[in-house]
């Protein structure tokens, strides 16, 4: 009511690394967890079977847009004073669907059996 979204998108991006971390059973946080959680090598958690190149490329993609949301939104929001960053609406929603395709997609995602 207010024209603030400040705390829902801080929220919002939270949302997404708490459910990797429940998905993945790891403590870290942010960029570091995304990249243990989504290594190409060594993967925790998939978003598909890994078995073709292009396969390999959505999951590497996937992965850069975690970092990008954490590194754009979530870094921002919880180390800048809500003073100094304002967010529009429609960059509010904008960002609520994407948090909403990620948790989709981190929904399906399926555990690595290490062999």
């Amino acid at each position: 009511m207010k024209d603030n979204y400040f705390h829902a998108v801080f929220e919002a991006t939270k949302s997404v690394a708490d459910k990797i971390r429940t998905k993945s059973g790891l403590a870290s946080d942010g960029a570091e967890l995304v990249d243990l959680v989504f290594s190409s090598k060594n993967p925790v958690l998939a978003i598909n079977t890994l078995r073709t190149e292009t396969e390999q490329s959505e999951h590497k993609g996937f992965a850069n847009l975690l970092k990008g949301v954490f590194g754009t939104f979530r870094n921002v929001t919880a180390h800048a004073p809500k003073i100094h960053w304002t967010i529009e609406e429609q960059d509010a929603l904008d960002f609520l669907t994407m948090v909403s395709y990620l948790h989709r997609r981190l929904d399906r995602a399926i555990k690595v059996i290490k062999s």
